[in-house]
């Protein structure tokens, strides 16, 4: 490209740019994208290329049009591509803060100070129902208890846990 012709490229650019991010505002419906479409409108743009029909603006006008049409093409692209199955390791999760991570850990520590001061039967009870997930049945069978009495040892637990966590004793 040689000077003459850079020049009037700026010359085109200084021109019509306020016109042209206008126009890509509108198929954008972003400022950024704009900025972006104009931008590249304006690489992809030559003035020995332009149709002698169209003026460069129009030229141009048509560049971004077309770009913005591909850009919401690969956008529904890739927005069809999102797998809503993803387990759930697999999607983003939320941060908590120092401080709410902080608390957390403090309420571990109480729980874990409380049920070590429970006797063994209801600690062991308390475990295999709220960490692992045994049921009540499964418990009373691995304690060789009956199911009520895993039943009453887990209600006590998990009322003593509670009151001891509401006062914040632990």
């Amino acid at each position: 490209m040689s000077v003459r012709d850079n020049d009037k490229r700026n010359a085109i650019y200084i021109a019509h740019r306020p016109a042209l991010l206008a126009y890509a505002r509108l198929l954008s419906g972003s400022r950024a994208e704009a900025e972006d479409l104009v931008q590249e409108a304006f690489i992809r743009f030559s003035p020995q290329h332009a149709d002698t029909a169209l003026s460069p603006r129009a030229y141009l006008v048509r560049i971004i049009r077309n770009l913005a049409f591909n850009l919401k093409k690969r956008k529904r692209y890739e927005s069809q591509q999102v797998c809503d199955n993803l387990p759930f390791w697999g999607k983003p999760q939320p941060v908590d803060t120092p401080e709410q991570h902080a608390l957390f850990c403090d309420q571990v520590r109480s729980v874990a100070s409380i049920l070590s001061s429970m006797p063994d039967d209801a600690r062991v009870v308390v475990e295999m129902y709220r960490f692992d997930g045994y049921t009540l049945q499964e418990i009373a069978e691995h304690l060789d208890l009956s199911i009520a009495t895993v039943h009453r040892l887990l209600k006590a637990a998990m009322a003593r846990l509670a009151e001891q966590m509401s006062t914040g004793i632990g």
